[in-house]
C-alpha cells in the first residue's frame, strides 16, 4: 500500500535474514518489539501519573505500601519486592516524603533501618492514580484478556531464561 508506514522492526528482521542471521532474526524482532512496547507503555503510564506528580517507579512503591497489612515496609524489603537497587528505593522514598505521600520512620527492631510508611494522602493519591491507570492504560493495551494472559505467560519464560524467576 503506497504511503503506508514501514514497520522498522519488520524491516530489521528482514535485514537480519538478508545479512545471514536468519536463525536469530525472530529473537531479535521479539526483543526489539518488547523494548519498543516497554517505551510506549511507560510513556503512557508516565503521562497519566504526571497528573499526580508520580513516576511509574514511585507509583509502584506507593502501591506496594498500600497492599501491606500496616502500610509500611523496611526499605530493603521494598527494594527486593520491586526488584530495584537500594539507592533507587531511597530516592523514591525521599521524593514521596517530600510530596507528603510517605513518611520515613525508624525500624522498631533494627536501629539502623527505616520503614517507609504510606500516609493517608498517599493512599488517596495511589487509589486515584490506580483508577486512571486501570481505565486509560491497563484496559487499553489493544489485547483481549486472553491475549494479555498469553503475553504474560510468554514473558515469564523470558524471565526464567534470564534467571529472574525460578
Amino acid at each position: 500500500m503506497p504511503g503506508a508506514p514501514l514497520d522498522p522492526i519488520a524491516e530489521a528482521r528482514r535485514q537480519w535474514q538478508v545479512h545471514g542471521w536468519g536463525d536469530v532474526a525472530d529473537g531479535m524482532a521479539a526483543l526489539t518489539s518488547v523494548m519498543r512496547s516497554q517505551q510506549l507503555l511507560l510513556a503512557r503510564c508516565d503521562e497519566v501519573l504526571a497528573d499526580f506528580g508520580l513516576t511509574f517507579a514511585r507509583f509502584e512503591l506507593l502501591t506496594l505500601l498500600s497492599f501491606t497489612r500496616h502500610g509500611e515496609l523496611p526499605l530493603g524489603k521494598a527494594g527486593t519486592r520491586l526488584q530495584v537497587h537500594p539507592a533507587s528505593v531511597t530516592n523514591a522514598v525521599s521524593r514521596l516524603v517530600d510530596q507528603g505521600l510517605v513518611e520515613r520512620v525508624p525500624h522498631p527492631t533494627d536501629g539502623r533501618g527505616a520503614l517507609a510508611r504510606i500516609t493517608d494522602e498517599g493512599r488517596r493519591v495511589v487509589a486515584a492514580a490506580t483508577e486512571r491507570l486501570n481505565t486509560e492504560v491497563f484496559a487499553a493495551l489493544g489485547l483481549t484478556a486472553k491475549e494479555a494472559r498469553t503475553l504474560s505467560a510468554l514473558l515469564v519464560k523470558v524471565r526464567v531464561a534470564s534467571g529472574e524467576v525460578v
